[in-house]
């Protein structure tokens, strides 16, 4: 028996229009599961372009002590250009590095270290770009306890606090993204079920009168591939409303725009949801059609 596509869309209609309430449920489902999926993946990708950026700025800083002789600057400075990590330093000398400091506070709000910092006792600093950013705690290992030198620090706090609450962040979004697929499937297969139960006398007597195993199946599968895709349309109008509305916010706050996803990468973004709407609502179908279609 042929299978037609104005017979596939029709039954598919009368399906999803019979059951309803419970595909409305199931396609919500699925479109907030999928944005909590597509929300997580574009979290994980400003993360890491905000850590690019953290990490193409100033590596390491190596603070020379405040009352340090000139030679022993020099001392300083003869290290970091033997030093096969370093790419070249900046150095700044009291005033510059006051200026630095004061700048940094100012923007912070930080009145009362503003009037505590005096040229004279703000520590002279080589502001170093590594080769690797990677190789900032080994560096550091060769210049602490340098004669001379006062601290030397790396971003490594900031880069580990960025990443331990993108991962918790990233952690949290998949997991209740996987308990609503999950859910979208259970859904997606009583709403399949449901279908096959109030037309179970057209099944049989379809069997009767010869249709094929896929004559009867499709429908029921197109039914849930609807679902998953209508659900996946939501989720993807959804993450991309919070990309303009993430883009719009970071607008007004220069120092985060490094955190703005790429137009590119949102769009790969979008196609791996829609795909997962597809492969839920399929998946759901194809169970429910294999365990409750005898055909």
């Amino acid at each position: 028996m042929p299978i037609s596509v104005a017979y596939v869309s029709r039954e598919t209609a009368n399906n999803l229009w019979r059951n309803r309430l419970m595909a409305i449920a199931a396609i919500l489902t699925v479109g907030v599961s999928l944005s909590l999926v597509g929300t997580a993946l574009l979290l994980r990708q400003a993360v890491n372009n905000s850590l690019s950026a953290l990490q193409a700025n100033v590596d390491l800083q190596i603070f020379v002590n405040p009352g340090a002789s000139l030679a022993t600057a020099a001392t300083i400075k003869s290290l970091t250009e033997q030093t096969p990590q370093i790419k070249h330093c900046n150095y700044l000398d009291h005033q510059q590095s006051y200026d630095n400091a004061v700048k940094l506070f100012r923007a912070q709000g930080e009145a009362a270290a503003i009037s505590a910092l005096t040229v004279a006792t703000t520590p002279p600093v080589f502001q170093c770009t590594l080769v690797h950013a990677g190789d900032a705690a080994t560096v550091a290992t060769v210049f602490t306890g340098q004669a001379g030198i006062f601290k030397v620090e790396y971003p490594a706090k900031s880069i580990h606090t960025l990443e331990s609450i993108s991962r918790v962040a990233q952690i949290v979004l998949l997991v209740l993204a996987l308990v609503l697929l999950v859910s979208s499937v259970v859904l997606i297969l009583n709403a399949i079920r449901m279908a096959i139960f109030s037309r179970r006398r057209e099944v049989g007597v379809m069997r009767l009168v010869g249709a094929t195993a896929w004559f009867i199946r499709l429908p029921f599968m197109m039914e849930g591939l609807v679902q998953g895709v209508i659900g996946a349309a939501i989720a993807v109008g959804m993450v991309i409303l919070g990309d303009v509305g993430i883009r719009a916010l970071l607008h007004h706050f220069p120092e985060f725009q490094n955190a703005i996803v790429p137009g590119h990468d949102v769009v790969m973004t979008e196609i791996f949801v829609v795909l997962v709407g597809v492969i839920v609502g399929v998946g759901g179908s194809a169970v429910a059609v294999r365990r409750f279609l005898d055909v």
